[in-house]
Protein backbone atom coordinates (compact mmCIF):
# COMPACT_ATOMS: atom_id res chain seq x y z
CA UNK A 1 0.00 0.00 0.00
CA UNK A 2 0.87 3.63 -0.78
CA UNK A 3 1.07 4.18 3.12
CA UNK A 4 3.48 1.13 3.87
CA UNK A 5 5.58 2.20 1.16
CA UNK A 6 6.08 6.05 2.02
CA UNK A 7 6.33 4.57 5.80
CA UNK A 8 9.64 2.58 4.95
CA UNK A 9 11.47 4.36 2.42
CA UNK A 10 10.81 7.87 3.81
CA UNK A 11 9.64 8.02 7.67
CA UNK A 12 11.00 4.60 9.15
CA UNK A 13 14.45 5.50 7.09
CA UNK A 14 14.70 8.62 8.43
CA UNK A 15 13.85 7.14 12.10
CA UNK A 16 16.31 4.36 12.23
CA UNK A 17 19.45 6.54 10.47
CA UNK A 18 22.57 5.97 12.34
CA UNK A 19 22.99 9.73 12.29
CA UNK A 20 20.70 12.08 14.11
CA UNK A 21 18.00 13.96 12.09
CA UNK A 22 17.24 17.34 13.26
CA UNK A 23 13.86 18.76 11.91
CA UNK A 24 13.81 22.58 11.44
CA UNK A 25 9.68 23.47 11.75
CA UNK A 26 9.09 26.85 10.26
CA UNK A 27 5.73 28.01 9.43
CA UNK A 28 3.06 25.13 9.05
CA UNK A 29 3.50 21.40 9.79
CA UNK A 30 0.08 19.46 8.76
CA UNK A 31 -0.41 15.67 8.14
CA UNK A 32 2.49 14.45 6.27
CA UNK A 33 4.55 17.22 6.96
CA UNK A 34 4.31 16.67 10.91
CA UNK A 35 4.58 12.99 10.24
CA UNK A 36 7.90 13.51 9.00
CA UNK A 37 9.03 15.78 11.36
CA UNK A 38 8.09 13.71 14.00
CA UNK A 39 10.35 10.92 12.26
CA UNK A 40 13.04 12.87 13.04
CA UNK A 41 15.01 12.59 15.99
CA UNK A 42 15.04 16.29 17.13
CA UNK A 43 12.60 18.78 16.09
CA UNK A 44 13.38 22.73 16.53
CA UNK A 45 10.20 24.88 15.59
CA UNK A 46 10.51 28.37 14.83
CA UNK A 47 7.82 30.63 16.97
CA UNK A 48 5.47 31.10 14.15
CA UNK A 49 5.46 27.32 14.06
CA UNK A 50 1.96 25.41 13.53
CA UNK A 51 1.51 22.03 13.93
CA UNK A 52 -1.17 19.65 13.27
CA UNK A 53 -2.47 16.14 11.77
CA UNK A 54 -5.83 16.98 10.03
CA UNK A 55 -6.48 13.97 8.31
CA UNK A 56 -9.73 13.17 10.38
CA UNK A 57 -11.71 16.17 8.76
CA UNK A 58 -10.67 14.51 5.04
CA UNK A 59 -12.01 11.23 6.12
CA UNK A 60 -9.06 9.02 6.76
CA UNK A 61 -5.90 8.83 9.48
CA UNK A 62 -2.50 9.71 9.74
CA UNK A 63 -1.31 7.24 7.48
CA UNK A 64 2.30 7.46 7.83
CA UNK A 65 3.25 6.62 11.47
CA UNK A 66 1.55 9.89 13.17
CA UNK A 67 -0.82 8.21 15.19
CA UNK A 68 1.93 5.75 16.50
CA UNK A 69 4.51 8.40 17.06
CA UNK A 70 2.54 11.88 18.29
CA UNK A 71 1.42 9.18 21.26
CA UNK A 72 4.92 8.23 21.79
CA UNK A 73 5.61 11.84 21.74
CA UNK A 74 2.84 13.62 23.97
CA UNK A 75 1.21 10.81 25.30
CA UNK A 76 -2.35 8.88 24.05
CA UNK A 77 -4.72 11.85 25.27
CA UNK A 78 -2.93 14.75 23.69
CA UNK A 79 -2.49 12.65 20.72
CA UNK A 80 -5.73 11.40 20.48
CA UNK A 81 -7.10 15.04 20.84
CA UNK A 82 -5.40 16.50 18.65
CA UNK A 83 -6.11 13.53 15.81
CA UNK A 84 -9.92 14.04 16.94
CA UNK A 85 -9.94 17.51 16.35
CA UNK A 86 -8.14 17.75 13.63
CA UNK A 87 -6.71 20.84 14.76
CA UNK A 88 -3.16 22.76 14.84
CA UNK A 89 -1.40 23.52 17.84
CA UNK A 90 1.53 26.73 18.05
CA UNK A 91 4.75 26.30 18.62
CA UNK A 92 5.20 26.85 22.46
CA UNK A 93 2.24 24.35 23.26
CA UNK A 94 4.07 21.71 21.14
CA UNK A 95 7.14 22.40 23.25
CA UNK A 96 5.21 21.94 26.31
CA UNK A 97 3.45 18.84 25.07
CA UNK A 98 6.80 17.17 24.29
CA UNK A 99 6.38 17.37 20.35
CA UNK A 100 9.69 19.50 20.34
CA UNK A 101 12.51 19.88 22.07
CA UNK A 102 13.06 23.93 21.22
CA UNK A 103 11.26 26.71 19.97
CA UNK A 104 13.32 29.67 19.03
CA UNK A 105 12.23 33.01 16.81
CA UNK A 106 12.09 32.17 13.41
CA UNK A 107 15.53 34.05 12.03
CA UNK A 108 17.21 31.80 14.98
CA UNK A 109 15.48 28.50 13.52
CA UNK A 110 18.77 27.15 11.45
CA UNK A 111 21.32 28.95 13.58
CA UNK A 112 19.84 26.58 16.43
CA UNK A 113 19.60 23.50 14.58
CA UNK A 114 23.29 24.13 13.34
CA UNK A 115 24.13 24.65 16.84
CA UNK A 116 22.50 20.98 17.94
CA UNK A 117 24.25 19.54 15.07
CA UNK A 118 28.02 21.42 16.35
CA UNK A 119 27.38 19.51 20.02
CA UNK A 120 25.79 16.17 18.23
CA UNK A 121 28.84 16.03 15.88
CA UNK A 122 31.82 16.60 19.16
CA UNK A 123 30.17 13.02 19.99
CA UNK A 124 31.50 9.44 18.95
CA UNK A 125 29.46 8.30 15.73
CA UNK A 126 29.77 4.92 16.78
CA UNK A 127 27.88 5.69 20.08
CA UNK A 128 25.15 7.87 18.85
CA UNK A 129 24.11 5.07 16.21
CA UNK A 130 24.23 2.89 19.06
CA UNK A 131 21.89 5.26 21.02
CA UNK A 132 19.27 5.06 18.32
CA UNK A 133 18.93 1.85 17.88
CA UNK A 134 18.76 1.40 21.64
CA UNK A 135 16.06 3.93 21.86
CA UNK A 136 14.50 3.36 18.94
CA UNK A 137 14.15 -0.59 20.24
CA UNK A 138 11.88 0.98 23.51
CA UNK A 139 9.28 1.55 20.80
CA UNK A 140 9.55 -1.83 18.28
CA UNK A 141 6.78 -4.10 18.79
CA UNK A 142 8.14 -6.97 20.53
CA UNK A 143 11.49 -5.61 20.92
CA UNK A 144 13.00 -5.47 24.42
CA UNK A 145 14.97 -1.85 25.24
CA UNK A 146 16.65 -2.71 28.13
CA UNK A 147 17.99 -6.08 26.47
CA UNK A 148 19.00 -4.29 23.43
CA UNK A 149 20.99 -0.95 25.28
CA UNK A 150 22.71 -3.65 27.36
CA UNK A 151 23.58 -5.27 24.14
CA UNK A 152 24.86 -1.84 22.26
CA UNK A 153 26.17 -0.75 25.57
CA UNK A 154 28.70 -3.95 25.23
CA UNK A 155 29.14 -3.39 21.74
CA UNK A 156 30.78 0.14 22.14
CA UNK A 157 33.86 -1.53 24.09
CA UNK A 158 36.80 -2.32 22.10
CA UNK A 159 35.85 0.11 19.14
CA UNK A 160 38.09 2.61 18.20
CA UNK A 161 35.71 5.46 19.41
CA UNK A 162 35.34 4.16 23.04
CA UNK A 163 39.22 3.75 23.11
CA UNK A 164 39.29 7.86 21.64
CA UNK A 165 37.37 8.85 23.77
CA UNK A 166 38.53 7.27 27.10
CA UNK A 167 42.58 8.63 26.03
CA UNK A 168 41.28 11.56 25.77
CA UNK A 169 39.17 11.82 28.85
CA UNK A 170 42.30 10.54 30.58
CA UNK A 171 44.78 13.25 28.71
CA UNK A 172 42.52 16.02 29.16
CA UNK A 173 41.91 16.71 25.94
CA UNK A 174 39.36 16.79 23.31
CA UNK A 175 38.66 13.26 21.54
CA UNK A 176 39.19 12.87 18.03
CA UNK A 177 36.26 10.49 16.92
CA UNK A 178 36.43 8.37 13.54
CA UNK A 179 33.51 6.83 13.97
CA UNK A 180 35.07 2.73 14.03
Amino acid sequence: SLAADGQKKLFDHAENMSKPVIAAVNGFALGGGLELAMSCHLRVASDNARMGLPEVSLGVIPGYGGTQRLARLVGKGKAMEMIFTAGMIKADEALQWGLVNHVVPQAELLAKCNDLATSIMKNSPTALAAAIRAVNAGFEPGADGMQREIEEFGKCFGTADFKEGTSAFMEKRKANFTGA
